[in-house]
């Protein structure tokens, strides 16, 4: 009694939220009313203000006024809008205290008794009250609201049978799991690679990446229909033959844009790797009289069967490494995962091996596992008397919400009798933490520092002994987990580390046994850790002030810690602790993720941020140090590396130069037609950079009917535009730069205006060629773009947008490798540049030495000198023909079935010498 009293006395309630945190939490985790009709004046709603099928706006407001379909609402910032009531979201719940009243008795409702039920329906109440566990958001929206939903964050099924059939049967799979709000992992590595013999329909393979692609494209159809977005991780092995196709296939628009992607690295891979071996690309005989009933995925287990393996290719390991490398360069994937290292640290190497992780990579998993996750918030735990940690509160909420996530597995209902099999089997549990930052942040310790890196060992050391223990604990009552082995369970790599350090952790399992085979997983908590109001995950804040987009809307964020700070030394700097993530390096990203990893049984969502001058050089250190320090994976994020971004440090409304020209639809044309126009890497940007220097203000135009992307947007007339194009001169100079392609040798012409560029014609490929046509629409795009306004750093513009930009293969070697049709016009726009700049350079020297001393010979040295320069800079990067690596590359086409720059012209007929289309005349 006396305890119970206790915990009703330190029950803190926090009230109504406010700003995003409100609308979050009535649009995910709130219990919904799908009755719109019920819709009265008082009823506090989520009102969809704008209709955009990939950035709405919502708004929190109370009704105050009904006529039939149609609700009066005054929003939060006071403002009285219209709307029909279909466009409301209604809740049954409207603040947090009774979202956790909910979930206490929902989650203690699986305890044996009625005692043992309100006693745990307190506790769970307890560690859920002012935030100090915070759910995972499946739980937290469907735990005594839904029998339908699932509490469950995501699943990893089993890879793909290698059959129609089976294929269709994991997509059917896949889409129930998403349709009822989980994300999804597949390994696509039991899928035979491309061109690979299907004898029962005596035809080839597309291989494992399409497959890949119809996935992914299935999960944009959960995500336009739901109101969850559909989440899927796709991996392959690092022995795939279709691995280069799978690193390289998000550089083609269109063919998976809805996957993240990570290849499955093992330790011989990365021993290849650093001693510059060769590497096996290999797939079993699908041949073989019971490839069908044995074939799962599992090289090491088909060979153990002593199993045929056809060796496919043979390449060097470090061209595969450079290639994902440079991949994660330009758009942070794919991700790596060490398999193997993390297959020897898993408390499940001896019955189930992990096959892939979740979709944001924190929780590895074997075929018909399950993520069940919460965090702890760490915010919540800083005495701020003895200016430390309050140890003693930290303990007691780790071990029940290790009780609270175990009975989340006897809740949860199960739409898959395999998954229900499973988990019950291991009992796999993730407690997490979110509010580290802002922990270290009150403790005065740099996040990333040394002092950080012992204090990070120190604590999560003892929320790993606490949460195992209270595992322990609970078999002692309950069981333990179905498979559980003693001996072989404390065998695994990461008990044999937590028991050197704790054992008395060893010695509880070895006497009670233990509930779960995992305890411990670090996610992102991305919408969770914004809605409570702290920093996500482990990581630290993205800034102190950023703006946000989101389905919910585009919202500017102020963190309340730093502005409390600030409010309290007005004028002052914040001192160095108040560190944001691109104020780190990133090897310090990565060396928290390797402190924290050491105590965490499964892994750990942590983006390494990284500024844009970031070289792949530098890239390739990371992900080895990521290795050589014992993490499991590694993701990198260099700033600008994507076209749109869902943090931001600068207002993308307010800022001038990035805003976008709106195409005005033809009649007929709608906005999804529109979009489909410009594509989001290429055009768009483009001709987005350009209308922000000569567009009119956003005040002196009418709203356009919707935008292509989350910039701010201003209708631009036909009449405006033409006003700013500068009409071309009889008579323009320029210079031709011969360059070496992927499709040819280009002929670049590259004329000036007004002494900048401003007109580029290409050559390239066979008249009447896609090629030759791709080219010379790209030279007048380009054209079209320098001739508008009078902003020099157009060019610059120009420059980053192609430069980089890859295709299906490359040429040339170091700075004259040339990735691209598109990349061949940057360097060369650079060449042009340069040698412009050193010319102009070599009139203004010789000018000064023509005045200081007339006629001498100093005078004629600097002048000769110069002009050498400015020529030998002019052809540097030139690739010259020495360098060419097929002498047919001129006579190169695209392919329409394959879409790679190998279609020969073979008597008469048109031939894919990559994928065996034909065409003929």
């Amino acid at each position: 009694m006396e305890k119970k009293q206790t915990l009703k006395e330190n029950r803190i309630g926090s009230g109504r939220l406010e700003g995003l945190s409100e609308k979050i939490f009535l649009d995910r985790y709130a219990w919904k009313n799908a009755d719109s009709s019920s819709a009265k004046p008082g009823d506090i709603v989520l009102v969809l203000t704008k209709d955009d099928p990939k950035f709405p706006t919502k708004e929190v407001g109370e009704i105050v006024a009904r006529e039939g379909e149609q609700v009066e609402v005054k929003l939060r910032n006071g403002e009285r809008i219209t709307v029909a009531v279909e466009k409301l979201t209604l809740t049954i719940e409207q603040t947090p205290d009774e979202m956790w009243d909910r979930l206490a008795k929902a989650v203690a409702g699986v305890e044996g008794s009625e005692q043992k039920r309100g006693e745990w329906t307190e506790r769970f109440r307890y560690i859920l009250d002012d935030w100090k566990l915070v759910p995972g958001g499946r739980i937290a929206a469907g735990a005594g609201a839904s029998e339908e939903l699932t509490l469950f964050n995501c699943y990893v099924l089993p890879s793909p049978a290698d059959s129609r059939g089976g294929i269709m049967q994991t997509l059917t799979e896949m889409t129930e799991i998403m349709a009822r709000g989980g994300g999804v992992g597949i390994n696509l590595s039991s899928l035979r690679p491309r061109r690979a013999i299907v004898a029962g329909v005596n035809g080839a393979s597309s291989g494992a990446v399409s497959w890949g692609g119809l996935f992914s494209y299935t999960t944009g159809l959960i995500e336009q229909g739901g109101s969850r977005r559909g989440a899927l991780m796709l991996m392959i092995n690092d022995w795939h033959p279709d691995v280069l196709d799978f690193i390289t296939v998000k550089q083609t628009m269109g063919q998976v844009t809805n996957a993240n992607l990570s290849v499955c690295v093992s330790n011989a891979f990365m021993k290849a790797v650093k001693e510059d071996l060769e590497w096996e690309l290999v797939f079993p005989d699908t041949k073989d009289a019971q490839y069908n009933e044995l074939w799962t995925g599992d090289l090491d287990a088909w060979r153990a069967l002593g199993k045929k393996v056809i060796l496919y290719k043979t390449v060097r390991a470090r061209d595969i490494w450079h290639m994902i490398i440079e991949s994660a360069w330009k758009s942070a994937e794919p991700g790596v995962v060490f398999m193997e290292y993390y297959n020897q640290m898993s408390n499940s190497w001896y019955f189930n091996r992990i096959t892939s992780t979740n979709p944001c990579g924190e929780q590895g998993l074997p075929g018909w596992g399950v993520c069940n996750l919460s965090a702890v918030n760490l915010s919540r735990f800083y005495n701020e008397q003895q200016h430390d940690v309050d140890w003693e509160e930290l303990a007691k909420v780790t071990r029940w919400s290790v009780r609270f996530l175990d009975n989340v597995i006897d809740t949860t209902p199960y739409h898959f009798p395999e998954n229900e099999a499973n988990q019950k089997r291991e009992r796999r549990v993730g407690l997490g933490t979110m509010g580290l930052a802002e922990l270290l942040i009150k403790l005065q310790i740099r996040y990333g520092s040394a002092e950080s890196l012992d204090f990070l060992d120190k604590l999560y050391g003892f929320m790993a002994r606490e949460a195992y223990l209270a595992s322990t604990e609970i078999a002692a009552e309950k069981g333990a987990f179905a498979a559980f082995e003693a001996d072989k369970f404390l065998q695994s790599g990461f008990m044999r580390s937590l028991t050197s350090h704790y054992p008395e952790v060893g010695a509880a399992v070895e006497q009670h046994g233990i509930r779960n085979v995992t305890v411990l997983t670090q996610a992102p908590t991305g919408s969770t850790g914004t809605m409570v109001g702290t920093s996500t995950g482990i990581e630290p804040y993205f800034a102190f002030e950023y703006f946000r987009q989101s389905r919910l809307g585009y919202d500017k964020q102020l963190v309340p810690i730093a502005q409390q700070w600030k409010d309290s030394h007005p004028g002052e700097e914040l001192p160095d602790y108040f560190v944001a993530a691109m104020d780190l390096s990133a090897k310090d990203h990565i060396r928290v993720q390797a402190a924290i990893q050491r105590w965490v049984d499964s892994s750990i969502s942590k983006t390494a941020n990284c500024p844009n001058d970031f070289t792949v050089e530098e890239t390739k250190e990371l992900y080895e140090l990521a290795f050589d320090l014992g993490c499991k994976g590694v993701t990198i994020y260099r700033d600008g590396s994507r076209d749109v971004q869902v943090l931001s440090t600068t207002d993308e409304k307010e800022k001038k130069q990035e805003k976008e020209v709106e195409l005005q639809p033809s009649p007929g044309e709608g906005s999804e037609d529109k979009a489909a126009r410009l594509d989001d890497h290429g055009a768009n940007a483009i001709i987005e950079e350009m209308a922000s220097q000569d567009a009119p203000s956003a005040e002196s135009v009418q709203d356009a009917a919707g935008p292509i992307t989350t910039t701010a947007t201003t209708a631009i007339s036909p009449k405006t535009l033409d006003k700013a194009y500068k009409n071309r001169p009889q008579v323009l100079r320029g210079a031709t730069y011969k360059v070496n392609t992927p499709f040819g040798m280009a002929y670049i012409t590259i004329n000036d205006l007004s002494g900048l560029p401003g007109e580029i014609f290409l050559n390239v490929g066979k008249a009447g060629s896609d090629v030759f046509a791709m080219a010379e629409a790209l030279g007048r795009v380009c054209s079209l773009f320098l001739r508008y306004g009078d902003h020099g750093h157009k060019v610059e513009l120009l420059i980053k947008h192609l430069k980089g930009i890859g295709g299906t293969g490359a040429i040339g070697f170091g700075a004259n490798r040339v990735e691209s049709i598109a990349d061949a016009v940057a360097k060369a726009l650079e060449q042009h540049i340069a040698a412009a700049d050193l010319q102009q350079l070599d009139v203004e020297r010789s000018e000064e030495s023509r005045e200081a001393a007339q006629g001498t010979e100093a005078s004629k040295g600097l002048k000769v000198v110069s002009s050498a320069t400015a020529a030998s800079i002019a052809a540097a990067n030139v690739i010259p023909d020495s360098a060419k690596r097929r002498s047919s590359a001129s006579s190169l086409d695209l392919c329409p079935s394959c879409g790679s720059a190998s279609l020969i012209n073979i008597e008469g007929c048109k031939q894919c010498s990559n994928c065996g289309y034909s065409r003929c005349n």
